[in-house]
């Protein structure tokens, strides 16, 4: 049965303008971005095969652009769209921090972070640059590691953030495995990298980890 075949109140656009976009489900939200099914099976069924295919919206999102285009209701245009979806909102949330003191925010900064390293196949250190007011200056990714970790240089961190004349920072990195629980090596950096920024009068505000799930904060855990 197609989708325009249905009540009008099950129908997810209809669903969506009703009672907005954060009553739908996973399937419901694709299948509007699909904007129709295939022979048989509705936008909605086509959804529901994608996300159990690949384990959910993340494996579905993260996926590897051949296999996913020749998943039935993809295909290069809708890869093209999907990925766009995925740039439009991190550029989102990192304007969202670029216009408001991130400290006043944490959750979106960790969400903000997540987006931008949770998917990662290897470790990767960033660092978020702010002002005196904890606005954002910059993000950049500056080491890069293998599946076992990152080698960070102080020193490296320290003459970025002088460059960017940068009152503060936030510091993360990703775990790979899926598991943010810090490890001693991750606290041993962090408080190598609080001690460099010290002696230039630069405070560290957090450090966060991405994996999986919540991205976990330092300031939180009381390891700062």
């Amino acid at each position: 049965m197609a989708i325009t075949d249905w009540p009008e109140d099950e129908r997810p656009r209809e669903k969506l303008f009703k009672r907005g976009s954060a009553a739908l489900s996973d399937a419901e939200l694709l299948a509007i971005f699909l904007g129709s099914g295939v022979r048989g099976r509705s936008a909605v069924d086509v959804a529901r095969d994608l996300l159990g295919t690949w384990g959910g919206l993340q494996g579905l999102l993260d996926a590897d652009r051949r296999r996913l285009m020749t998943a039935p209701g993809i295909g290069l245009a809708r890869y093209a769209l999907l990925q766009a979806a995925l740039e439009l909102g991190r550029r989102y949330l990192e304007s969202r921090l670029d216009r408001g003191p991130v400290m006043d925010s944490p959750e979106a900064t960790a969400r903000y972070l997540s987006s931008r390293l949770r998917s990662r196949p290897r470790e990767v250190f960033a660092c978020l640059f702010l002002d005196n007011r904890h606005r954002l200056i910059a993000y950049e990714e500056l080491f890069m590691g293998t599946l076992d970790g990152a080698s960070v240089h102080p020193r490296e961190v320290v003459k970025r953030v002088l460059e960017h004349n940068a009152a503060a920072v936030i510091l993360a990195h990703n775990h790979p495995s899926g598991v943010a629980e810090p490890s001693r090596a991750d606290e041993a950096i962090t408080r190598r990298l609080k001690a460099a920024l010290d002696l230039v009068d630069i405070r560290l505000l957090d450090h966060f980890v991405v994996g999986d799930g919540a991205p976990v904060s330092f300031a939180q855990r009381g390891l700062l």
